[in-house]
């Protein structure tokens, strides 16, 4: 692929295209291309991660070793191209909450959080977006969890606490 080809693919990422091109176009030049086989692992749960994983062809599938977990948390899922895979990797240092495999043959951009974490220093209005994006996402996920927690209370009201 070349670098047109590379800006535009991250350019399909939602979280990514808040960056704009000319930070894309840093990424896309340092970024590396990997190709993986049927079957072959990109990561595996647990591991050390230093770098996000966008999808340039193909399909991997995502999901948890550790099978009663997988049972409590779900099963797998299938990302595609322009699928983002370790985002939180970008941002600051973590392990891999799953297992990557390629379900056939694939082809991976990988970004290293080193090079990413340069670039939104280089673009501070990218660094704010990005900031904006993470900051509405959470407090999503909270409103969300606090619907759950009505909801769970509703089905069976809290133990009361003794004075």
């Amino acid at each position: 692929m070349s670098i047109e080809d590379d800006i535009a693919l991250l350019e399909s990422v939602p979280m990514l295209q808040l960056l704009g091109r000319d930070a894309l176009r840093v990424i896309a030049i340092s970024a590396d291309s990997r190709p993986l086989a049927q079957g072959e692992v990109l990561f595996r749960e647990g591991q050390f991660a230093e770098a996000a994983y966008v999808v340039a062809s193909g399909i991997l599938s995502v999901g948890r070793e550790n099978a009663a977990l997988a049972k409590r948390v779900g099963q797998t899922i299938r990302v595609s191209r322009g699928g983002l895979l370790g985002e939180i990797a970008l941002i600051t240092e973590t392990k891999r909450p799953a297992t990557a495999t390629a379900v056939e043959p694939s082809v991976v951009l990988r970004i290293p959080r080193v090079i990413f974490m340069r670039t939104i220093e280089s673009y501070p209005d990218a660094a704010a977006r990005l900031m904006q994006a993470v900051t509405d996402r959470v407090e999503n996920t909270l409103s969300e969890l606090d619907g759950v927690r009505r909801h769970l209370e509703a089905i069976e009201p809290a133990p009361r606490r003794p004075r």
